[in-house]
């Protein structure tokens, strides 16, 4: 009776410690996933994921374009904001998820503009879709911990000279100042990103 009692304790045992590891790996892989990470090539063939920028004290993720109007428009406030920040530790990354814009019409809409920061192709429109991106310009703000800071537009306005309120600037301002930023989220404006059929990917 007392064996029996024994290998029952020690099954017990046994299966307990199978559930603790197996939550305890679960735990560890869930904080190990980074829901805006990827992986993606610039317009000259390198690749640029999130954790090069871990250094940084916050990443700027802009989703832009080459024919949208209103992209465009904010060209060269994006280039100046850039200019601006990297001195700073703010990372800069714009990401084309459009299926007609190739790398060759990136590369020289970009050099045309003076966007100096990587501007990655993003095939098929996969990480435009985790992020669930909307429009060109849409700006995501990424903190130390990958957390989600800032989300929305580059400014209020389509026409420079009737700027009010400099979303991004603002929420860049208050991360180099270590404060808590005050907007969190604005309703992006643009044209539409235009992805693939589903059938096409």
């Amino acid at each position: 009776m007392l064996k029996k009692i024994y290998i029952i304790a020690v099954v017990m045992l046994i299966l307990a410690a199978g559930v603790i590891g197996s939550n305890s790996l679960e735990a560890a892989s869930v904080e190990s996933k980074n829901p805006y990470d990827f992986t993606l090539k610039d317009v000259n063939g390198k690749s640029h994921s999130l954790a090069d920028f871990k250094d940084a004290k916050a990443v700027v993720v802009v989703y832009v374009a080459t024919r949208c109007p209103i992209s465009n428009a904010h060209n060269k406030r994006m280039a100046e904001l850039y200019k601006e920040f990297k001195a700073k530790n703010i990372a800069f990354i714009g990401i084309n998820s459009n299926k007609m814009e190739g790398v060759d019409e990136i590369k020289e809409h970009a050099q045309k503009h003076g966007l100096s920061f990587p501007i990655l192709k993003d095939v098929n429109n996969v990480v435009a879709d985790r992020y669930k991106a909307s429009v060109t310009p849409e700006a995501y703000v990424l903190g130390k911990n990958w957390e989600l800071l800032y989300h929305g537009r580059i400014d209020d306005s389509r026409r420079e000279n009737q700027v009010k309120s400099q979303d991004l600037n603002q929420a860049l301002m208050e991360i180099i100042k270590d404060k808590e930023v005050t907007v969190k989220k604005t309703k992006a404006f643009g044209c539409t990103i235009k992805r693939v059929k589903k059938e096409e990917k």
